[in-house]
């Protein structure tokens, strides 16, 4: 399960990143934005990286004013972790690895008041986005966030927008990005502030797996960041199947 969702990321990013292959590593970046979480380096499976590999990998990052950085299965590759912090890395974070099994799902309800659909107007879209921004603290979406997601929604990724049914207020969003090999990942699940601790993100969660399972996908899988999210998913019906880690060294 764990090497199945590494090769996975490292398609994913591959498809929407420049990439490179330095030693025993593949380096991804974004060719326009410094985001930390859209640049990183993923090892081979059961990869015995050197010092000078790990010096090579930093200078690509480096040179393109970009933090050496990493995420990846810790278990896959258990030998690459003291490398880095020899070259003076350091733990951002191990978050839950979490996986939902045909069969496992669990319905979880949807909040009264509250609707859940598959966007696909443009203003739906723009709704998508600009909710997830505003729960994750991003400025407001442009036009070329809006055609990003359509353009995952048309190569089979989905979407799941929860709004007000009264009003037609947004209140939440998540997706699943587009699949390989039966495998997707449910990311972006964000919820306004007024409107949590109410179910939203759970339903969401429910939602998505659903229509990944309709969708003829058979690994749905998603990173914890915090307990309490865990804790939903949880009861969403995921389990915990490795972890990722996160580690980083600082920009000179």
């Amino acid at each position: 399960m764990e090497s199945r969702i590494q090769s996975y990321l490292r398609v994913a990013a591959s498809h929407q990143r420049d990439t490179e292959r330095i030693g025993s590593f593949l380096a991804t970046f974004s060719r326009f934005n410094a985001n930390p979480f859209l640049n990183y380096a993923i090892p081979d499976d059961n990869a015995t990286p050197s010092l000078a590999d790990v010096i090579a990998l930093i200078a690509a990052y480096e040179k393109r004013s970009r933090k050496p950085r990493l995420e990846y299965v810790a278990q896959l590759a258990p030998a690459v972790e003291g490398v880095l912090m020899d070259a003076g890395f350091h733990v951002e974070g191990r978050l839950p690895l979490m996986a939902c099994a045909p069969g496992s799902e669990q319905g979880l309800p949807v909040p009264p008041g509250i609707e859940l659909l598959l966007p696909a107007s443009d203003a739906d879209l723009l709704a998508t986005v600009a909710v997830q921004n505003e729960a994750y603290g991003a400025p407001p979406p442009d036009s070329a966030a809006i055609a990003q997601l359509q353009h995952s929604l048309e190569a089979g990724g989905i979407a799941v927008l929860a709004r007000m049914k009264a009003t037609g207020e947004p209140v939440g969003a998540g997706v699943c990005t587009v699949p390989y090999h039966q495998t997707t990942e449910i990311a972006g699940i964000g919820v306004r502030a007024a409107f949590r601790r109410r179910g939203v993100a759970g339903a969401i969660t429910t939602r998505l797996v659903q229509e990944a399972f309709t969708a003829n996908i058979s690994v749905p899988f998603l990173m914890a960041a915090h307990e309490a999210e865990e804790r939903i998913y949880a009861r969403a019906g995921f389990s915990v199947v490795g972890k990722i880690l996160h580690i980083s060294r600082p920009l000179t």
